[in-house]
């Protein structure tokens, strides 16, 4: 009776440090520190993950040597099962092959591989959103604005004249939203014409570059402004602002993606027209869920697995958000 009280105390003592060590090591490697959205995601992790998962997050920083070296580290350190936002996609099949390599289940999320790369190793899953599904509802959106405000037709020439700020070369959610976006706009009915696209890589400080360097080449031509994510909108409209936007009458509808809190913030101020909600919180529910299943050396099943999944990618469904 005495050995079991000193073992009940000795336990409580250590605590959460105790249970810890013993919960599945989850190694997660994401793109970059400063993405507003991946943020939110990771944050979202930690949260849903509380007593189930030990997760141990790093940063490569846009740097894709450096992401390879961060995993070989994870696999050296013995982690589990690995988690990786990859920061180029093409690049991921160096991860898959690791991951092969040592037996090692792997997540990755919100840059999906290619399909042919993810269907090598068939321990390996992806977790994310259908940028197609993105582009449509942004370009919905727009084409509600413009119905319901001709008169922002500025020239009256009955073509929308627009800019698009994109995420980063070859990366399959800036492809796509921004083709699907454009596509959308002219099936519901619209004429447009792109008069100029910018890469700003996903940044609210390049998105107002760029879009500062717009208004000077093409100033009130401009009549939309499509954003492959919310912090280059923001960034686009902290251009427009400085250029006398949003102040009074003078208005331009700026649309993004992700529905993060700055956005969501934004749109409550008439300053973001809408969004298209990236669900980070069933995005985080998604890869939690995998990763005990995997950790516990189960495969995802319809019974076990509440998220539909086909050929090991699960997409979360998106929504338009607007006042």
């Amino acid at each position: 009776m005495k050995r079991w009280l000193t073992l009940c105390l000795l336990l409580a003592l250590l605590g959460p440090a105790a249970t810890r060590a013993e919960l599945p090591r989850v190694g997660i490697c994401a793109y970059s520190s400063r993405d507003t959205f991946i943020g939110s995601l990771l944050g979202q992790i930690r949260e849903r993950s509380q007593g189930t998962l030990d997760f141990q997050i790093v940063y490569a920083q846009n740097d894709q040597n450096r992401q390879n070296d961060q995993v070989l580290q994870m696999i050296s350190d013995g982690v589990d099962i690995l988690a990786v936002n990859p920061v180029d996609r093409v690049s991921a099949v160096y991860l898959i092959a690791l991951a092969r390599q040592h037996n090692l289940p792997l997540i990755l999320f919100n840059r999906e591989p290619l399909r042919e790369d993810l269907a090598a190793y068939d321990n390996a899953y992806y977790v994310g959103i259908d940028p197609r599904q993105q582009g449509e509802l942004q370009g919905k959106l727009a084409a509600d604005y413009f119905r319901t405000h001709p008169e922002q037709d500025l020239n009256g020439d009955g073509i929308i004249q627009y800019v698009l700020l994109r995420g980063e070369p070859g990366h399959q959610d800036a492809e796509l939203r921004s083709l699907f976006s454009v596509r959308a706009l002219t099936q519901e009915g619209l004429r447009v014409q792109k008069l100029a696209e910018e890469t700003a890589y996903w940044e609210k400080g390049l998105g107002q570059e760029r879009m500062a360097m717009l208004l000077n080449v093409y100033g009130h031509r401009v009549e939309l402004v499509i954003a492959n994510n919310d912090d280059m909108a923001l960034g686009a409209i902290d251009a427009l602002k400085a250029a006398g936007y949003f102040a009074g009458a003078q208005t331009i509808p700026v649309i993004g993606v992700d529905a993060t809190a700055p956005a969501m913030e934004a749109i409550a101020q008439g300053a973001l027209y809408g969004t298209v909600e990236n669900d980070a919180a069933q995005q985080a529910q998604a890869v939690v869920e995998l990763a005990a299943l995997l950790a516990a050396g189960n495969a995802p099943t319809a019974d076990n697995f509440p998220f539909p999944m086909m050929d090991r990618v699960v997409y979360i469904p998106s929504r338009p958000v607007t006042q």
